[in-house]
């Protein structure tokens, strides 16, 4: 008996702000999440697995028409041509009071009841599957106790969208347990609504197997499914990447560069891991540069110049295609810091006001209310996410207070003094 375990689809996430990148590949990016589910399907016909678990967050949100519930329908037509039935656990993005709109379902399709838990028997292959749908987005008790007990002779499966004890990034939903997953008697917990893939346990074994695509830069590597085979009553399983695009954060260290020309090798050093392997689907990738460079001097002269240098070694690469979603700088200037306070003119006297804010955490974050808070305040929540320093994170503010030194040092510079 085989069965493929995947979550999270999150169809036609909105994925909001790619119009304020420029040569963004908006198009491929807003049907990823269409695309991972068609590969998903064409996985389980070619695999011929018995059923398809999935479990929860089908939708993203209420649809804003007909056309994606529609989509989502024509993939379970495909299954249903081939005899592949599939057993939907609602989460809290597509609970039964979140999704207006419906649309009948192919009948190999068996969406769990949001009113109680219950069991489905699958005699032919002496599978019980176990699953009870969110009724509205918010669940805040334990759904584990009121599931049915394990059928006995049966290989029984648990199907549950949960946040278990709780997760970075993830809010808080029909919270339960490692133990009392176990407890329940079950063969097989298939998890969903954590987007990261984590193995919690082996006999029984509990997965959560992420997200089927990843929609940001916060949600990086590969993605995709669980494929399970059971034999005998022993469990073998595969993690199978389906994903479409593939998002990275990639830190590249700068540490003695000190030519532009150099950067294209940098680049493609610390990228080479991430390609491996995986040149067959778009890589989104979020650069930081590191260490001390004399390049941070041209960066302040030339604002601008080194985010360049990296589209630029980007389109170089010829084994993939590379998008670089964003460059960020956590640079700082080669500068004998201790010497440099010492000078009696304005570079000592910026020196010594850098170093005294930088080494008090309450003051770099008063100075940064008082400058930055009524700008960042006025900003859009979805374009200060992410892309702008938290005011409450000294580190953040740190180095956006050597950015700007490095600025007024690259000015003093032109204007005559020596740094």
């Amino acid at each position: 008996m085989r069965f493929i375990h995947a979550s999270d689809l999150h169809i036609d996430s909105p994925l909001r702000g790619l119009d304020r990148y420029d040569g963004a590949p908006v198009d491929r990016l807003r049907s990823a999440t269409r695309s991972a589910l068609e590969r998903l399907v064409d996985r389980a016909l070619t695999e011929r697995v018995d059923f398809l678990l999935l479990a929860g967050d089908i939708y993203d949100r209420d649809w804003q028409d007909f056309h994606t519930g529609l989509f989502f329908r024509g993939q379970m037509v495909r299954l249903e041509r081939a005899g592949i039935r599939c057993f939907i656990v609602q989460g809290n993005h597509d609970a039964q009071g979140v999704i207006s709109r419906q649309l009948t379902l192919p009948s190999n399709v068996t969406v769990f009841s949001s009113r109680a838990a219950q069991t489905i028997r699958l005699d032919d292959l002496s599978v019980a599957i176990h699953g009870r749908s969110f009724p509205e987005r918010e669940v805040n008790e334990d759904l584990v106790p009121s599931y049915p007990p394990p059928v006995p002779g049966f290989f029984n499966i648990g199907l549950l969208h949960t946040s278990l004890t709780g997760r970075a990034g993830h809010d808080t939903y029909a919270p339960t347990d490692l133990p009392t997953l176990v407890a329940k008697g079950y063969d097989y917990w298939a998890l969903g609504h954590v987007h990261a893939r984590e193995v919690l346990n082996e006999r029984p074994r509990i997965v959560f197997c992420g997200n089927l695509q990843g929609r940001h830069a916060k949600e990086t590597g590969a993605k995709g499914c669980e494929l399970v085979t059971v034999e005998a009553g022993r469990v073998e399983a595969e993690f199978i990447a389906l994903d479409v695009v593939r998002w990275s954060q990639l830190s590249v260290p700068l540490d003695g560069v000190d030519r532009l020309e150099s950067l294209n090798e940098a680049f493609a050093r610390a990228l080479e891991p991430v390609l491996a392997g995986t040149t067959d689907r778009l890589h989104a990738v979020r650069v930081t540069l590191t260490g001390s460079t004399e390049l941070h001097r041209l960066e302040a002269a030339q604002p601008g110049t080194l985010a360049a240098a990296m589209h630029a070694a980007a389109q170089d690469i010829g084994t993939a295609e590379i998008w670089i979603e964003q460059v960020r700088l956590d640079l700082s200037t080669p500068l004998d810091r201790a010497r440099a306070a010492q000078r009696q003119d304005a570079v000592g006297e910026l020196v010594r006001l850098v170093d005294t804010i930088a080494g008090d955490d309450t003051e770099l974050m008063r100075r940064a209310q008082v400058e930055l808070g009524d700008l960042l305040g006025a900003m859009p929540a979805e374009v200060t996410a992410g892309d702008v320093p938290r005011l409450d994170d000294p580190a953040e503010l740190r180095s956006l207070l050597m950015d700007a030194e490095a600025t007024v040092l690259a000015r003093l510079s032109a204007s005559g003094e020596e740094a």
